[in-house]
């Protein structure tokens, strides 16, 4: 790390107290600016400064790394989870078995919902899945 990568850290690290300095304080970023003696432009500018440390600091999609960012104190670094497709749903009722897919339709498994619990109440007066030969 050079000294002008060093200076850069500093300032952003000098920056990232005030901003913690002023949500602390509960005052507003204008009258903070007053109090401090500096324009509320020079706090934006630096918030911005600060913001884009952190996106630059972040793992770009797709590289395979387990290593977090070293990101500016007092921020958090943001990594992509992993995802995996969703398995089924399945709802077994007696003999009967209704396997519900990630993408299936809301309107529909909710159609698929109110049937089952029609049936569920059905069962419960006349036994319709513990049917025997004789029935």
């Amino acid at each position: 790390m050079n000294t002008n990568e060093i200076a850069v850290e500093y300032r952003l690290a000098h920056w990232a107290q005030i901003m913690r300095e002023r949500q602390e304080s509960g005052l507003s970023i204008k009258q903070y600016c007053k109090n401090a003696g500096f324009h509320p432009n020079i706090y934006f500018y630096w918030q911005r400064k600060l913001r884009e440390a952190a996106c630059r600091e972040l793992v770009p999609a797709g590289q395979e790394t387990r290593q977090l960012p070293d990101v500016p104190r007092g921020w958090m670094a943001c990594v992509k989870a992993e995802t995996k497709a969703p398995s089924p749903l399945t709802i077994e009722i007696g003999q009967y078995r209704v396997l519900i897919e990630s993408n299936a339709d809301a309107e529909q498994l909710a159609k698929v919902c109110r049937v089952l619990a029609a049936a569920c109440i059905l069962r419960a007066v006349i036994p319709i899945c513990g049917r025997t030969s004789t029935d």
